[in-house]
């Protein structure tokens, strides 16, 4: 394939590109029936990588996200979904097909997220000759969890390149996460499966590579650790700006505030705060929709503070 050229990216994102049916369910969990009446069920492009990705650009961070679709109507709406909001995107073709799933979403926001396992797999790859094309010159690289990724990860620690990764509901044992914390400098979890939270942020940098490690815990805040200081830090959520309607790429969006104040130069718990800033406005957003926050009205918030 033609390798593409691009200018100096700040941030490059590996994987985590699909498309999400969403389903209003009238609570979660929700209790065994025949059937249910539910309002207008939803498939929309947008996935961790896309939302990152878009979280990222919106932050006025140069972004290019490369992944593997299928040549279907799914691979079609993520297409349109990165032309639309002018995002470089650097797409290889999937036999299996682009990844799906279906989100169900309580009427508090909360989901539960039911994952197409069929799409993609081990024999997807990032050509070398494309990644290494597409990570010169480029400030940061941030590597989602899906396969692809996973065998980018040897490729990725032979560049003159940070790296970021998100173990997304790690419950910190499994070794296929695990891989991905060692080979990244900025390492983001939920705390939704940790028993210990500052336990499993420890293990992280306990790996050798991280430089931070950070734990977001929804409405409770999150837990940050970095390599030069052994403390595990609490810090605090955000109140949404408006009312909390899905928490689906709460992680994601919190992960683009947090690595645009990181390309600022600025502290980690100046960090937190960003990620905690534009990981509320994507609780305020509709399941059906995109609109990552803008860095204006990141900066205008983080001024109130």
């Amino acid at each position: 394939m033609r390798v593409p050229h691009h200018p100096a990216l700040d941030v490059l994102v590996l994987g985590g590109a699909g498309v999400d049916t969403i389903v209003e369910v009238p609570q979660l969990p929700l209790p065994y029936a025949d059937s249910y009446l539910v309002p207008a069920i939803t498939t929309r492009a947008g996935q961790t990588g896309d939302f990152l990705a878009l979280g990222l650009a919106a932050l006025g961070l140069r972004t290019h996200h490369v992944d593997i679709l299928g040549d279907d109507p799914e691979g079609a709406l993520v297409r349109a979904l990165h032309a639309d909001a002018g995002l470089g995107f650097t797409e290889l073709t999937s036999s299996t097909g682009t990844k799906r799933a279906v989100n169900l979403v309580g009427p508090e926001g909360r989901r539960l997220s039911l994952y197409d396992i069929s799409r993609g797999g081990e024999h997807d790859r990032f050509p070398e000759p494309l990644l290494a094309e597409l990570a010169a010159g480029c400030r940061h690289v941030h590597v989602c969890i899906t396969h692809p990724g996973a065998f980018a990860l040897a490729q990725l620690a032979q560049l003159d390149v940070t790296v970021s990764t998100d173990l997304h509901n790690w419950d910190g044992e499994n070794p296929y996460h695990e891989q991905f914390a060692a080979a990244a400098d900025v390492v983001f979890v939920s705390a939704a499966a940790l028993g210990d939270p500052a336990a499993a942020l420890r293990r992280v940098l306990a790996l050798g590579r991280a430089q931070i490690a950070v734990a977001t815990d929804g409405a409770r805040g999150g837990y940050l650790l970095t390599s030069d200081d052994d403390t595990v830090r609490r810090f605090a959520a955000v109140a949404p700006p408006r009312p909390v309607v899905d928490s689906n790429g709460a992680g994601d969006a919190f992960a683009a505030g947090f690595l645009y104040g990181r390309s600022q130069g600025l502290p980690p718990d100046v960090c937190a705060r960003y990620g905690a800033i534009t990981g509320a406005h994507a609780c305020t957003v509709a399941a059906t929709e995109v609109d990552p926050l803008g860095r204006a009205a990141l900066l205008a918030r983080a001024d109130t503070f």
